[in-house]
């Protein structure tokens, strides 16, 4: 098999259709094929073998898109290095893994070069933008490599079980670590897109990838290219980026995690804007809460569905349709609380402790299975055998099913705040602060309390234009929550912190209250 051969059937099929546009640029399919075939060429020229992988450390840019689908034609393994992470996480990535060659940008020139250094693996270094900085010695310009390819490229034949991407976590619960996602793991997830109404692109799709394209924002290009659709890459994200692309592009299908969300609703100026010709609006990477889907909703119209996925499952294992939201929002108030049923041919259970499965409306750990999920992390043993049991990806999450097979999350099993022996899902009180008028974005965490282990407390980041005061948001909550659950503090800031791929940084905000405990809960 060989995944690369999608996009030359489409460029069979579309010549001249416009596959790829990222700022001023854009490529056709017969251009983005041309360019993929002669990358791929080089990299097998210079010795790569399946097995070996090329990393890539840059901001977003079509050259990543080339990237992708050049590896997936040589048969080689792709290493996405977040553009946000520092030099010794690079430098550890880089000795981790068989990285062979690093692609960066200017941006990430000084970083990129010392890690390779310090790794002392020898990786060649390949530099994307090579007009806005000098090439330091021993650096080749991406457009140099480029040229020394050849117009025609055999495809690499491949197994569907050899790795494919090294999918990197953001380290939240340590050491960087990345699941293994083989090319069927790459494939399933392609299909489970196509195989979708809600989600399958086609010719005149215009798909806006919003964050990091290496990630989750761009888990949809190979079904895009596959279908003949047109992905937009913004390089820089902001509400304003946001709106003013949608608006110009008449975009039909994005991905948003629930930060951009809260960024986009919070624009000043977005609701004159005429977004209209947006059909998809999928939120994912995050819980959101019941009142920011229905905000969403009021304020997208009824095109917006919800999933839920991670590194470990490739794609997304849950979904609630655009269709099911809206009747959520008219009939079934509780479903809006849910991410949905199992997708396609993804299984899902809720089990105990001992792995047993749990009756209806009984909390346990999430576990999932299919065609789509990942079977080990990369040289890591023990911590495969704990996470990939018996073909199930235990993924540490606490949730609960309804009796239809609806799925509700409830916390990360780290997150759970004890206090006085009673868990408390920081989830579910962050839903009832949401129903605040004045609550922008709001962060609950466990804090040290001599009394009870842990107390609740509340980060709350205010909408502009609205004075919030910590007795009256205690008070609010009293009114939704088990007197155990509503907050016992409350702290207003200008923002919040959000890790690498967007995602709110539940660590960053809860550490400095334990900084300097005795000890801790969890």
């Amino acid at each position: 098999m060989n995944l690369g051969t999608y996009l030359t059937r489409s460029a069979r099929y579309w010549p001249d259709a416009t596959a790829l546009v990222c700022g001023t640029r854009s490529w056709t399919y017969a251009e983005l094929d041309r360019a993929t075939d002669r990358l791929a060429a080089t990299l097998i020229a210079r010795g790569l073998r399946p097995g070996d992988a090329v990393a890539s450390l840059a901001w977003n840019r079509g050259e990543l898109v080339e990237i992708e689908f050049a590896l997936y034609k040589a048969g080689l393994v792709r290493a996405p290095i977040n553009a946000r992470l520092g030099r010794g996480e690079i430098e550890h990535i880089l000795g981790y893994a068989p990285v062979r060659v690093l692609v960066f940008d200017a941006a990430h020139r000084e970083d990129a070069l010392a890690a390779i250094e310090a790794a002392g693996t020898g990786c060649l270094a390949v530099q994307l933008d090579e007009d806005d900085a000098p090439l330091a010695p021993g650096v080749i310009g991406y457009r140099g490599l480029l040229a020394q390819g050849t117009p025609e490229a055999a495809p690499v034949e491949v197994d569907e079980d050899d790795a494919c991407v090294l999918n990197f976590t953001s380290g939240s619960t340590g050491a960087l670590k990345a699941a293994v996602q083989t090319f069927g793991n790459r494939l399933a997830n392609m299909r489970k897109l196509l195989m979708s109404d809600e989600s399958r692109p086609r010719p005149g799709t215009r798909y806006l990838a919003c964050g990091p394209i290496t990630h989750a924002t761009g888990m949809t290009l190979l079904a895009n290219m596959f279908a003949g659709a047109t992905t937009h890459v913004l390089p820089t994200w902001s509400a304003e980026a946001f709106v003013d692309t949608v608006e110009k592009e008449r975009i039909t299908a994005t991905f948003l995690v629930p930060a951009m969300v809260n960024m986009v609703l919070g624009h000043p100026d977005a609701a004159r804007r005429d977004l209209f010709s947006l059909a998809s609006v999928r939120v994912g990477g995050a819980p959101i809460s019941p009142q920011r889907l229905k905000d969403a909703v009021e304020f997208f119209g009824p095109v917006v569905a919800q999933g839920y996925g991670l590194g470990e499952t490739t794609s997304v294992v849950a979904g609630l349709s655009s269709e099911e939201i809206a009747h959520a929002v008219a009939h079934d108030a509780e479903l809006l609380q849910s991410c949905g049923r199992a997708t396609y041919d993804t299984e899902i259970r809720i089990v105990d402790k001992a792995g047993r499965s749990l009756p209806p409306r009984e909390v346990g750990e999430l576990i999932v299975r299919g065609p789509d999920c990942v079977r080990a992390y990369w040289q890591e043993p023990e911590l495969s055998a704990q996470t990939f049991r018996d073909g199930w990806v235990h993924t540490g999450d606490l949730a609960w099913m309804r009796e239809d097979g609806y799925l509700f999350l409830v916390d990360r099993k780290k997150d759970m705040i004890i206090s006085g022996g009673f868990n408390i899902y920081c989830t579910e009180v962050e839903a009832a602060l949401y129903e605040h008028p004045g609550v922008q974005e709001v962060c609950v965490v466990g804090v040290p309390d001599e009394t009870w282990g842990e107390a609740v407390k509340a980060v709350i980041v205010p909408r502009p234009g609205h004075e919030l005061r910590a007795d009256d948001i205690i008070a609010f909550c009293a009114q939704r929550l088990d007197r155990l659950k509503k907050p016992r503090s409350v702290d207003l800031v200008a923002e919040l912190p959000h890790n690498r791929n967007g995602k709110l940084d539940r660590k960053a905000v809860r550490e400095p209250f334990w900084a300097g405990a005795d000890r801790r809960v969890n």
